[in-house]
């Protein structure tokens, strides 16, 4: 891919002198300068996600001088994002994170404006948010959001500048469906559909190093200052993937899917895009978009990178001969690989099949069932012992859910009673809901508890320490 022309053009009122001395390292810099810093005064960038990845790209382009600075995120402030989301303090703990965000971005540079968008994105906002923005940073935590900025991105015609995080990897890229110079490339390009519902477990689950959001978000930074400058070669058709263990970058080069079929509007229906990703049922006796699990995720690896399988990616084979890529399926020559797309990578249309028995319970039917004498519920906790150390529920047996995926999962199912409900309950849902559909297939009548000990925390004992 070769460099791009500049993105915003520079602002026509000449730096002060304030600005000048503020920015005087930029100044000196060839491919930014005066004009360059101009550029980026202009600037209007949308940060989706002010969490891990967002917390460092949001202070470094604060401190870069983008003029104007849109965050997204309708979250509060946690005592557990404090190990990596550093653009938020103690004191902040209980604020909505876009004042929190708001705040920090002042105290570092009081010549940005922010704007705030204190919802969750979704197909009835999502395009009306990133009106006016030149370029999107995108930094959340779930897929069905990324697909859904990723389309609006595409159908708005602006760089999207994508970050993922998992245990201890990394990966950026820059997305563009219409580039003024070379092929543009988008997120359905490389990842046409979502993972199987629960392979990929969140950073809650999974856990994430905090310092290496530090470096993924810096180049998020980056890539969007050279977007706007003109500056340099930027991530467009280029898939980085950050191994932090072993400390090495690796660049995957990302083409467009020939027989891709170009998004011109977003998904309809209520939260389409959780029922894409398998993540909420569709609506009564309408299909439903589910993964064939033929796409590139396959789950955590074992040493904890993420195993993006990209060697299943349509024509992987021909990428370049070499050594294998840590934490991927793909090959690689030097530093750098091909993936070669040929499959027209469109999810498999299904239904979801129809329960013969509830699958869930929400916290407060499983609070109402644990007071009814009548009713011998067990709740099972699949959380880890670290976890349930912080916060439990009276009578609740503990056993981790790896126990039921491990050598001893035969055992651990046949130990389950099949004479009465088992709620099956973990931090906000996921490992307990595959713990349940295990247990279902052996026979168990398990109900997956929805938002686990969060939602308990919320709905039924306030004021319960939360993680």
């Amino acid at each position: 891919m070769t460099s791009l022309p500049p993105l915003v053009a520079p602002s026509t009122e000449p730096l002060s002198p304030q600005e000048l001395a503020r920015y005087s390292r930029h100044l000196a810099l060839p491919g930014i300068g005066v004009e360059g810093q101009q550029r980026l005064r202009a600037a209007r960038v949308l940060v989706v996600g002010a969490g891990g990845l967002g917390s460092p790209a949001l202070l470094y382009l604060a401190a870069a001088g983008v003029g104007t600075i849109g965050i997204v995120d309708d979250d509060r402030v946690e005592v557990s994002n404090l190990q990596r989301q550093v653009i938020h303090g103690g004191l902040d703990v209980g604020r909505p994170k876009v004042e929190s965000a708001r705040d920090a971005v002042a105290e570092v540079n009081p010549h940005v404006s922010v704007r705030l968008h204190e919802h969750r994105l979704d197909a009835s906002n999502v395009l009306a948010v990133l009106d006016g923005y030149d370029v999107v940073l995108d930094g959340t935590d779930n897929f069905a959001t990324r697909y859904l900025v990723g389309d609006a991105a595409e159908i708005a015609g602006i760089p999207c500048v994508w970050g993922s995080i998992f245990r201890f990897q990394g990966q950026v890229s820059v997305f563009w469906s219409a580039p003024p110079v070379g092929e543009g490339v988008v997120y359905r390009d490389v990842f046409p559909e979502p993972p199987p519902p629960g392979t990929v477990p969140d950073c809650a689950t999974g856990g994430v190093l905090g310092a290496m959001c530090g470096t993924v978000g810096s180049v998020m930074a980056t890539e969007a200052i050279k977007l706007i400058t003109g500056a340099g070669r930027t991530l467009l058709g280029r898939l980085a993937v950050y191994d932090s263990l072993e400390l090495t970058w690796r660049h995957l080069t990302v083409r467009a899917d020939p027989q891709r079929v170009p998004v011109t509007e977003l998904l309809a229906g209520d939260r389409a895009y959780e029922v894409f990703c398998g993540v909420a049922p569709a609506a009564a006796g309408a299909p439903a978009v589910v993964s064939s699990g033929t796409g590139l995720f396959s789950g955590p690896t074992a040493d904890g990178r993420l195993a993006v399988d990209l060697a299943r990616v349509a024509g992987g084979p021909d990428a370049a001969s070499g050594g294998p890529v840590p934490g991927t399926g793909a090959t690689s020559s030097g530093s750098t690989s091909t993936i070669r797309r040929t499959g027209d990578g469109t999810p498999v249309p299904g239904t979801h099949p129809a329960a013969a028995t509830p699958t869930t319970l929400t916290a407060r039917e499983l609070a109402d069932r644990i007071a009814d004498p009548d009713d011998d519920v067990l709740l099972l906790d699949v959380r880890e012992v670290w976890e349930t150390q912080i916060v439990a529920i009276d009578g609740a047996r503990a056993v981790p859910s790896g126990v039921y995926a491990g050598p001893g999962a035969a055992a651990a199912l046949a130990d389950l009673p099949r004479d009465r409900t088992v709620a099956v309950l973990c931090k906000v849902g996921g490992r307990s809901d595959r713990v349940a559909s295990l247990a279902r297939a052996a026979g168990v009548d398990a109900r997956n508890v929805e938002g686990g000990v969060l939602a308990w925390v919320r709905d039924v004992e306030p004021g319960r320490p939360t993680y």
